[in-house]
């Protein structure tokens, strides 16, 4: 039995984001833009709600961490969340499946998130003997390569397009001219228009930031001193994993006394973290917005000679090993890569006029100290995502890196 096997929604609270959908800097955050701030200051935490914040969206989303998901208990990333069913009938390939030639408009594999996410797709594509043909185009992070990409691939005879936006609002014409031409499906990273037959993603950013938050709510003192280590400003679903942070904080007896970018630097981020320490004379939790840097963050603390407190990361290999080993009071909200498969599945699903969620929701688990075992896994590689949902996949783990 895999650890997805084992697992439900966990969480008090747990996108589809209306402008660059960007999951995570392990997840899929960009590098910040070289005009952004590299930090913010304290005076911060008293600004109105970031810009990106929807009450409405954020309201869904906590509510959805308490849904039970439909769909086969052992594959979360054939589950969903409150669905709404699409006819396919129109997309009904003739003939049958057999011969299919899918293809997929990658927005890129800038980093380790993307790069596991790939391998699953892969590795999906291998199960499924009907699928003769996989066309894969890597627009390597930029808007025009991709939209020549998604061009060039309507005209390569694709029964179906999957696509992975590399950002929303520039995208969205190329996708809408691919809807004419093709089924499209698109996941992970949203774009403006409703035309795709389905878009797959999990609950979303304030699912995440409020897993987070409210873990250090429980777990810190009132009067606790709190650093939150965001990436970079801007990218609407880091935004949206901070609003819904700063929900849970502005309602408790915490003090943020600074919230930092890091630019997901290693370096910087032991920086900022000595740096707060220094200056506060302690730091009671850890609040950040993704976890491709929080092995450094229990490092600064580590030189500085104090105890790591409470600490939010993610499912990286890395993060999941240290806070076994050195028995931290952690939590890992997830950004899932085992989304990766459903896109396939949802094509094959369309090209055999079954019904599809128009908006495939996904479930979003978290890492617990009650199930850190089960997504600890060794052998693999420091940077692999546990919440990969891969175990069952040809080729693993060594196709991921794993001994």
């Amino acid at each position: 039995m895999t650890p997805l096997r084992k697992h439900r929604l966990l969480a008090p609270g747990a996108a589809v984001f209306a402008a660059v959908l960007l999951a995570s800097c392990s997840s899929d955050a960009p590098p910040a833009s070289p005009g952004a701030s590299a930090s913010q200051s304290q005076d911060d935490k008293a600004t109105e709600q970031s810009k990106f914040f929807e009450q409405d969206e954020y309201e869904r989303q906590i509510r959805l961490a308490d849904v039970t998901p439909e769909g086969p208990a052992d594959k979360p990333w054939e589950q969903m969340l409150e669905p709404e069913m699409r006819d396919t009938a129109e997309f009904k390939k003739k003939g049958g499946l057999a011969g299919t030639h899918l293809c997929f408009s990658n927005a890129g594999v800038f980093n380790p998130w993307r790069q596991v996410g790939l391998k699953n797709m892969q590795a999906e594509v291998k199960l499924h003997k009907e699928i003769t043909k996989f066309t894969v185009l890597d627009a390597q992070g930029k808007d025009d390569k991709q939209i020549s990409d998604i061009e060039e691939l309507t005209g390569k005879g694709c029964d179906a397009l999957i696509v992975s936006p590399n950002t929303t609002a520039t995208l969205t014409p190329a996708v809408e001219a691919a809807c004419a031409k093709v089924p499209v499906i698109v996941f992970d990273r949203g774009v403006q228009t409703d035309c795709p037959v389905t878009f797959i993603n999990p609950i979303g950013g304030y699912g995440y930031g409020s897993v987070a938050a409210d873990f250090l709510v429980e777990k810190v003192k009132p009067k606790g001193k709190i650093l939150a280590l965001r990436i970079s400003p801007g990218v609407d679903v880091l935004e949206n994993r901070w609003s819904a942070a700063k929900v849970a904080f502005d309602k408790s007896e915490l003090d943020v006394v600074e919230i930092k970018f890091t630019e997901g630097d290693t370096a910087k981020t032991k920086s900022i973290v000595a740096d707060a320490i220094s200056r506060h004379g302690q730091i009671d939790g850890v609040w950040m917005d993704a976890g491709a840097t929080s092995v450094a963050a229990i490092e600064a603390f580590e030189d500085a000679g104090v105890d790591v407190p409470p600490i939010t990361g993610e499912d990286q290999q890395d993060f999941l090993k240290a806070w076994k080993d050195k028995k931290l009071t952690a939590i890992a909200p997830t950004y899932p890569t085992f989304q990766w498969r459903t896109p396939v599945i949802a094509a094959l699903d369309i090209l055999a006029g079954k019904q599809v969620p128009k908006e495939w929701k996904l479930p979003q688990p978290t890492v617990t100290e009650e199930n850190l075992d089960d997504y600890l896994q060794e052998g693999m590689p420091p940077l692999h995502y546990a919440m990969c949902g891969c175990e069952d996949l040809p080729g693993f783990p060594k196709d991921w890196g794993g001994k």
